[in-house]
């Protein structure tokens, strides 16, 4: 029997993130959920433990129901990681035990396999890779010494068999301090087994690292509208020198609808028509730019901010090209990126269709957002 224990007791305090670290998401799930599923699908692991600081215990309460082919328990953490650790192994039933960091979402089942079958074979299975960097060891303000050949940077998954890792901790006394149970069990066992580890499986220790996975949302948005005698052409917010301008209820920018619709697109949010429907008189004539703004607010409220956008308009007549730099400084503006996070391209139908035959003009919008790791800081 395989119990396998997830160590999440910590507060994450040197990711100075409002909150625990392992609440925080990527993608749509959080980190600790991450770390826990390759476990849970691991035919191999009979009983999941994860070790829970108080002040979180509700909130990973709801977190570990994500796990549906395990039996799994939370259990209260010590002081320190070690006597997290210490007080899950004594909640362990299997005879092997393998431990992993909560903050490690990226870990594979075929990591996992390969530290159990290590234990298999000699008692003992802890995941390293190679150091690319000189190792230094100091005294706190000078190098006394460094290395590198004989270094490895260790990493979770460890895994052991229970009644070994058990005595090494026995031997822990209040004054000693571990960062990993490779530790525990090399000072008081035996060396453990080293396990070819994968760089890919970090851990997620500050706010820089979770920088380096950004939720990202696309979305898309299409609109046309007819070409009439007596209206201004306002496309992207600029005024266009044309005999025709767009019908519509407010200033009929094409453009800045199909933006619109792709924005709200991307926040899984309803369309344009909904939020600002041609029956309201208020927008009657209105500036575009105000379903854009309030668009960007509703993303604001889900933290998401535009990344970049690409867009086309679909126009026989007039010709647009030289408009280009103006129309992108308008939309960079509005979205609040830099121009060079603006595509813009204008194209005829070869004088097919609605467009060819100048009755209309289309536009379609692509943008990209991702959530705002800004707000990752402490309150």
């Amino acid at each position: 029997m395989v119990t396998a224990i997830i160590t999440a007791a910590g507060k994450g305090s040197r990711a100075k993130i409002k909150g625990n670290k392992l609440l925080e998401k990527i993608g749509d799930k959080t980190v600790l959920e991450l770390a826990l599923l390759p476990f849970d699908y691991n035919e191999r692991i009979d009983e999941i433990i994860v070790t829970a600081n108080e002040e979180y215990y509700d909130e990973f309460s709801e977190i570990i129901k994500c796990v549906t082919n395990t039996p799994v328990k939370l259990v209260v953490g010590g002081e320190t990681r070690t006597f997290s650790v210490l007080n899950a192994l004594n909640e362990c039933n299997g005879e092997i035990v393998i431990i992993h960091d909560g903050a490690r979402p990226f870990v594979t089942e075929e990591l996992i396999d390969a530290c159990l079958d290590s234990v298999a074979t000699y008692g003992s299975g802890v995941a390293c890779v190679p150091t690319v960097d000189t190792i230094g060891v100091t005294d706190g303000d000078f190098i006394r010494s460094t290395h590198r050949s004989d270094c490895l940077s260790i990493q979770t998954p460890q895994a052991f068999l229970l009644s070994e890792i058990l005595e090494a901790y026995s031997h822990v006394s209040d004054g000693e301090i571990f960062t990993d149970d490779a530790g525990v069990y090399s000072r008081y066992v035996k060396p453990a087994h080293v396990v070819e580890g994968d760089k890919r499986n970090v851990k997620l220790t500050f706010k820089e690292d979770f920088e380096k996975y950004p939720d990202l949302y696309c979305g898309t948005g299409f609109d046309m509208h007819p070409l009439i005698k007596g209206r201004k052409l306002i496309l992207g917010g600029v005024e266009i020198a044309h005999d025709k301008g767009l019908d519509g209820h407010s200033d009929a920018d094409a453009l800045l609808h199909a933006l619109t619709d792709a924005l709200l697109s991307a926040a899984a949010l309803k369309d344009i028509g909904f939020y600002f429907p041609d029956s309201d008189d208020k927008y009657k004539n209105a500036d575009s730019r105000l379903f854009v703004k309030e668009a960007l607010s509703m993303l604001a409220e889900k933290n998401l901010k535009v990344k970049n956008a690409s867009l086309v308009v679909m126009a026989q007549k007039p010709r647009l090209s030289p408009y280009a730099e103006k129309i992108r400084g308008s939309l960079s503006a509005l979205l609040g990126v830099s121009e060079n996070s603006v595509g813009i391209s204008f194209t005829t139908t070869e004088g097919l269709g609605t467009v060819g035959r100048e009755e209309g003009i289309a536009c379609q919008a692509y943008v990209l957002l991702e959530r705002d790791r800004d707000l990752l800081k402490m309150p």
